[in-house]
């Protein structure tokens, strides 16, 4: 395994439990925001494996599954997409009460449960079990 694809994968562990720690303390537009972090490092680390070199600098959770040709079902897509389009109001909200109000603890829980879903299933990538 490439030096780089396990630091984000470590990454993406860390990134993990921040949202954790971030859900616990009510700050739940945090959690979406650490849950894509997550997600996009893991995808980040089977396109560094699929590709051999270190992927580009890019926050588009769909376009990664196209670079490390990652085949989800169709209810993990769907998250992905999901997940994908809350990374920008959450990265950037241009009305910070508004956003906050789209992402109540619930809306939180189910994104931090549903990512370490995803991102348990994508550490079963064949190129991620490489010494």
């Amino acid at each position: 395994m490439r030096r780089d694809t396990k630091n984000w994968l470590a990454s993406a562990d860390y990134d993990i439990e921040t949202a954790s720690h971030m859900l616990a303390t009510g700050r739940y537009l945090y959690v979406i925001f650490m849950c894509h972090l997550a997600l996009e490092k893991t995808l980040k680390a089977i396109a560094a494996e699929a590709q051999g070199r270190t992927p580009p600098k890019t926050h588009d959770l769909l376009y990664l599954l196209t670079l490390g040709n990652v085949k989800p079902s169709q209810e993990h897509l769907d998250f992905i997409g999901k997940l994908n389009n809350a990374s920008i109001p959450t990265r950037y909200p241009e009305d910070l009460a508004k956003t906050i109000s789209v992402y109540p603890k619930k809306v939180a829980e189910d994104y931090f449960k549903r990512t370490k879903e995803v991102v348990q299933w994508l550490k079963q990538d064949p190129r991620l079990k490489r010494s």
